[in-house]
């Protein structure tokens, strides 16, 4: 049996006109015939009583028709569903991402995504950059949200947006009443910044004051921004932060801007190279644009 049975079967159960159903499939009416013989002799039982005059249904085939209707509103279904995966509108997605992304645009433009395509499930994961990385290659995850620029031939970056850096001060630092500062001005100054070895964001921050000339003296260096706040907070040194962070913790310390253009932290979105027009292309495509 096949779903031209199926098809086929259900346009004469509704026409009940050999006539009507062959012109409804754009098909003559001797090969409608023969589908139907053919069906009846496999399933041994006859579905149509048939006079020179009119066509019905039997016993057999009211109760076949039930069925066949299911079965092939569940095929078209599973066809639709396929190509809206295969579009990009439908399936599940799964992002990694720190912790600071969540104070920054991403949560936003993701409740929007979520709402004009509902049918895509998104799953978020707080994970570290590197670890995020390696999920990626494994194929724990569909998406990296990073701060980090990769080299690596199996994953491809798109850049989403620059996320301007700011100094943070302690609440009586002398520097807190400028407007603007320049970055060779923190020369001198004591930095609490996130552990190099794990953090390609300090990393970043640790090239930009060398492009300054100078090598930033870093006395704390801990796992989580809101360690770096509460550290800057209590006078234990200054640091530098992604603005999108810092309105959060305006009430305790100073936040000032650097000089336009002199330093911000680039967003990507990371996937694997191969990923083509999928679910998470079509995410990529939609955040890329905001």
């Amino acid at each position: 049996m096949e779903l031209r049975h199926l098809r086929y079967f259900l346009a004469l159960a509704e026409e009940l006109s050999f006539t009507r159903a062959a012109e409804r499939l754009h098909v003559s009416q001797p090969p409608l015939s023969l589908q139907i013989r053919q069906l009846e002799e496999e399933i041994g039982a006859q579905l149509f009583s048939r006079t020179s005059r009119r066509v019905e249904l039997t016993r057999a085939g009211h109760g076949f028709l039930k069925d066949a209707r299911a079965i092939l509103k569940r095929v078209d279904a599973s066809v639709s569903r396929a190509a809206a995966i295969d579009s990009g509108l439908a399936g599940r997605l799964d992002i990694g991402l720190s912790g600071s992304h969540f104070f920054g645009p991403l949560p936003e433009l993701i409740a929007t995504y979520s709402q004009q395509h509902p049918d895509v499930s998104i799953l978020l994961h707080e994970l570290g950059p590197f670890v995020q990385l390696e999920a990626l290659r494994e194929r724990h995850l569909d998406l990296s949200i990073s701060r980090t620029l990769v080299n690596d031939v199996q994953l491809r970056s798109t850049h989403l947006w620059a996320d301007p850096i700011v100094a943070v001060l302690p609440p009586n630092h002398p520097l807190k009443h400028r407007k603007r500062l320049d970055l060779a001005d923190l020369r001198s100054e004591n930095f609490v910044a996130l552990k190099l070895e794990t953090s390609a964001f300090s990393q970043h921050i640790r090239d930009c004051c060398m492009q300054a000339g100078f090598t930033p003296k870093v006395v704390q260096q801990v796992a989580e921004i809101p360690a770096i706040v509460s550290l800057v907070a209590a006078g234990m040194g200054m640091a530098l932060i992604p603005k999108s962070i810092s309105h959060l913790y305006a009430e305790k310390i100073c936040v000032v801007p650097l000089k336009t253009g002199q330093m911000n932290s680039d967003v990507y979105a990371i996937q694997r190279s191969e990923e083509g027009a999928n679910v998470t292309a079509a995410f990529v495509r939609f955040i890329a644009k905001k």
